[in-house]
This record gives C-alpha cells, structure tokens and sequence, in this order.
C-alpha cells in the first residue's frame, strides 16, 4: 500500500493586511448579501469577481421553494462568463451573513460552486479565492487547491 498525503495551503490575514484590490472585492461581496434571496436557510452569501480586464461582478445567492437555486459564487461566475467570455477571473471574494451579522470564520464555497471555478481555471490560470469572515480572511492561490481530486481533464 501506498499513501497520499494532500494539504492546501491557507493565508490568513485581517481586512487591514489585504491590498486595495482585495479590500474592494470583500468590501463588494459583503454589499452583495443584501441582494440575496435566501428565506429558506436565512443564510446570505454575497461574492464579487474580477476579471483579467478588470471588469467586477457582484453576486448573490438566490432561493426558491423547489431549492433549486444558485450560489451567490456561480451567480457572479455565470454573469461574467455571459458577459465577457474567455476572459481569464482573476479573484473572487466570498462572505455571508445570518442571524443579523456576518459569520466569525469564513466560509467555504460548496462542491459545485468549486467546480464550476475549476472550469474556469482550466487554462492554467489559477483564480484567487478569498474568504471573508467578520475578522479573519482566508485567501487560497487557487480553486484547484480546495479540491485536490477533482473530477477534470487537466
């Protein structure tokens, strides 16, 4: 038998420590809560991207009885890929919000949603994700580091 150890790398740092690009986008993805529809898990989740030619989407989840909704992630994703298609993402800020404040440690994007950025990735281009808490903030180089076998091509 033969064994695999997998570990991913996680900075963390305070909202003070990030760069004025990384500020905007938490600062933008904790905006974007607000525009979530969420009244089955009461659980907010708010993103922003950005594009290699700089271009910014917001993103919310959005609910409905059948719980066929979307991620507040892929919501931001889609409408940049609709928008401005092939062009590389280049970071991606998560946060959310339940119970009247945002949530002490910072959350993770679920399976899909993180496969979904892996498509986007598949160019060799790694997509900063970061991870906003009320204080502490994750950042992970890149989505293939969230999940080290995943199903793809590359």
């Amino acid at each position: 038998m033969d064994e695999k150890k997998i570990t991913t790398k996680v900075r963390v740092y305070s909202y003070n420590e990030l760069n004025q690009e990384q500020k905007k986008l938490v600062d933008l993805a904790r905006e974007a809560t607000a525009n979530s529809y969420s009244p089955y898990s009461k659980f907010k989740v708010g993103a922003a991207l950005q594009l290699d030619n700089g271009e910014v989407f917001i993103g919310a989840n959005q609910e409905n009885a059948a719980f066929a909704g979307i991620c507040g992630e892929r919501s931001a994703l889609y409408a940049a890929g609709a928008k401005y298609p092939g062009v590389p993402v280049k970071a991606v800020a998560i946060t959310s919000f339940t119970r009247g404040e945002f949530v002490e440690e910072p959350t993770a994007p679920c399976g899909v949603c993180r496969q979904a950025f892996l498509e986007f990735e598949k160019n060799g281009h790694p997509i900063e994700l970061i991870l906003a808490g009320k204080e502490k903030i994750y950042i992970i180089d890149s989505f293939k580091d969230t999940m080290p076998l995943s199903f793809t091509e590359f």
